[in-house]
């Protein structure tokens, strides 16, 4: 029989110290301790309060696990790739982008194309082909969830990425690791984490048919049917640039995920907006736009400010174009996560403007 201070140590271990954090929805807004965000805040006229200021960070775990692609990421003061540098860099920023109002930001389980679009042979997954969790990724991921507990901010967490899909087996081995990574989350204490549970699901690049338009609500229907001391986490899944979602995900997701890519104009991103709200099944609820490329931060209407006059969330997807220095883009590893070139500035200044750098 175990002493009664190795039973207290042993079940301190399996208890994670409560979190401090925990996103909620109340009607088409987004709540943080039972307050809605930027509670009280109007900009322009519009109605900030609910909203999620967000940018697209997913590399914050990264690693190439392909010894014959990992030598492309890595940094110009060392030439080599690391995945922990990664990590600190990521969390040491954090504290910056909160301090100008942004209170979201989205990560996923695998990456996301670290040369800005596309994917090739490198292999970026926290799952093993049978969809067990791997261990260095869950440790990484631990310390920014961590920090984004402390600092109050919303997680969106995606699951799955196409051209990183592939490297799960089979269907199986797909709700294996949707509920590996669930329970993960669920057992680690976090509220604080929204599900998206695969970028961009009608991307043919996709391999299995559980995580394409026809049947991913199957996958939301799963994540929401998990839960612990009778919480669960709040799901959605996104679609690809100037796409509303199809009617059994709006019925069945806790809130809607749109993406900007391909919205060229402003008018664009209001019938985007205006066609969502239609889609049947459609509630009231939140509206995230977690992915837009589009930016024009100077001018007086852009995407940005035109999901706000809309009541939408919007999220910053910035990558290093060709030719640009490491300082440029967020998706592109390596990465300085740091606000330190024209465009990141250009960003979170508007994010400062809108939010009064409230949270």
């Amino acid at each position: 029989m175990l002493p009664l201070l190795s039973l207290s140590l042993l079940l301190f271990a399996f208890h994670p110290a409560p979190k401090k954090t925990v996103v909620t929805i109340e009607g088409e807004s987004f709540y943080v301790n039972g307050k809605p965000t930027y509670e009280g805040r109007t900009w322009k006229g519009n109605k900030i309060e609910g909203l999620l200021m967000n940018s697209r960070m997913v590399q914050g775990i990264f690693d190439d696990l392909n010894p014959e692609t990992r030598e492309l990421f890595g940094y110009p003061d060392t030439g080599e790739w690391d995945p922990d540098r990664n990590t600190a860099e990521f969390v040491a920023a954090m504290d910056e982008w909160k301090s100008y109002g942004m209170n979201s930001f989205t990560m996923n389980l695998q990456g996301g194309s670290p040369t800005g679009y596309g994917n090739k042979e490198w292999l970026n997954s926290a799952f093993y082909p049978d969809g067990r969790l791997r261990q260095p990724f869950m440790d990484r991921l631990k310390l920014i969830l961590d920090k984004a507990d402390d600092l109050e901010m919303v997680v969106i967490l995606g699951i799955f990425y196409f051209g990183q899909d592939q490297n799960l087996d089979d269907e199986q081995a797909v709700i294996n690791a949707v509920k590996n990574s669930v329970n993960w989350v669920l057992e680690e204490g976090y509220e604080n984490v929204l599900i998206e549970v695969n970028n961009e699901c009608d991307v043919n690049a996709y391999d299995h048919e559980i995580l394409k338009p026809a049947r991913v609500h199957e996958l939301i229907e799963l994540v929401k049917s998990m839960e612990q001391n009778g919480r669960r986490l709040l799901v959605s899944t996104s679609y690809k640039g100037n796409t509303p979602p199809k009617p059994n995900v709006v019925k069945s997701a806790d809130f809607i995920l749109i993406h900007g890519n391909g919205v060229r104009t402003t008018e664009m991103m209001e019938k985007l907006i205006e066609n969502t709200r239609k889609v049947e099944g459609f509630r009231p609820m939140p509206v995230v736009v977690n992915e837009d490329d589009h930016y024009d931060f100077d001018k007086e209407r852009n995407n940005f400010t035109v999901a706000v006059e809309n009541y939408v969330s919007w999220g910053f997807f910035d990558y290093r174009r060709n030719g640009e220095p490491f300082e440029e883009g967020y998706q592109s590893v390596p990465v300085d996560w740091g606000i330190n070139s024209e465009r990141k500035q250009g960003f979170f200044d508007l994010v400062k403007e809108i939010t009064g750098g409230t949270y």
